[in-house]
């Protein structure tokens, strides 16, 4: 255990939930220098902040790569993220250097599975459209065929990449009625008999799915993964949904298969860039449902993620068990 006289220095790239500022502050071997935003810190002040560091604690959205290594310089023991995925820091710097990484997988599993499904919802069934019909006066009578959209009962859905969050999705999306699970990525998964789910090329789910979600993760080979050649597959009944990476779908393309009809509808949690400019041609359009990455976004999954965070940069600092070490 360190001394109080030799407080080890951590810095904190945004203001965290309460409950990730309490572990470390009652641990008592820091001294915690913080980004007192909720924005996210410019790049010159975290270039500055890392000065000297042996903890780093930060988000998505910080861009950990050679040149913030370089300024925190050797004392730099542990870098923790207040994220699942780890697609914004440089692992290949990291490692060569001998630093530990923390993460919050499995506890933003269940709320971002929600937030998934309630996506899938809002988009295939035109909630976000009918609120704009109340709101707007365009609800007058009854009317047999109008804001009708898609149903999951008796469907077919395709999830692409069925790790943790994608089964959380599958879980939730089978009680409605789904007759179909088909999965993609590299390997069949064991688990996958709980929900029936068929492991099928590709191809395959995208040819065959009314509904495909994607969860995957983000690696050169799910880059672009859904393209123009990626839409020109799918049925043009069929919904989409990402709640994984914005990089994954090529948003030229979307906007090409929504407009000419090559698709239904398209739900987005996730956009490139984050947030997407208010004058995106996808936001001008009825069928896209475009939400601000809120996937983890329920109070007790963001104190839970700032708890961890704060416990894995702690574990790493003292050289001790990290609750969630990135092995890479």
């Amino acid at each position: 255990m360190q001394t109080v006289g030799k407080l080890m220095k951590v810095f904190l790239t945004r203001r965290i939930p309460p409950e990730g500022m309490k572990v470390l502050t009652a641990a008592g071997v820091c001294e915690l220098s913080l980004w007192d935003s909720d924005e996210p810190v410019p790049r010159p002040e975290l270039l500055r902040g890392v000065q000297g560091a042996h903890g780093l604690l930060c988000l998505l959205s910080d861009k950990i790569d050679a040149e913030v290594l370089d300024a925190a310089g050797p004392n730099l023991k542990v870098i923790s993220t207040l994220s699942v995925g780890f697609d914004h820091m440089a692992l290949d710097e990291i490692k060569k250097r001998g630093i530990r990484v923390g993460y919050t997988p499995d506890v933003l599993t269940d709320a971002t599975a929600e937030l998934t499904v309630a996506l899938l919802l809002a988009t295939a069934r035109r909630l976000p459209e009918g609120v704009e019909e109340v709101k707007n006066g365009g609800w007058s009578s009854w009317k047999p065929l109008w804001l009708c959209g898609y149903g999951l009962s008796g469907s077919t859905v395709g999830v692409i990449g069925l790790g943790r969050i994608g089964m959380a999705i599958a879980r939730r999306l089978m009680p409605f009625g789904v007759k179909r699970l088909l999965y993609s990525g590299r390997t069949a998964k064991a688990h996958a008999a709980e929900v029936n789910g068929e492991f099928v090329p590709l191809d395959t789910l995208v040819s065959e799915s009314d509904f495909i979600v994607v969860s995957c993760s983000l690696t050169p080979e799910t880059q672009g993964l859904c393209d123009k050649a990626f839409f020109s597959k799918m049925k043009n009944t069929a919904v989409l949904v990402n709640s994984s990476r914005g990089a994954v779908v090529n948003q030229e393309d979307l906007y090409e298969a929504l407009t000419s009809g090559q698709i239904a509808a398209a739900g987005l949690d996730v956009t490139t860039p984050e947030p997407l400019p208010t004058n995106h041609p996808l936001l001008k359009l009825k069928n896209c449902v475009v939400l601000p990455h809120i996937g983890s976004a329920t109070y007790s999954t963001r104190g839970i993620m700032a708890a961890l965070s704060a416990q894995n940069l702690l574990g790493g600092l003292q050289g001790a068990d990290m609750p969630s070490e990135l092995t890479f």
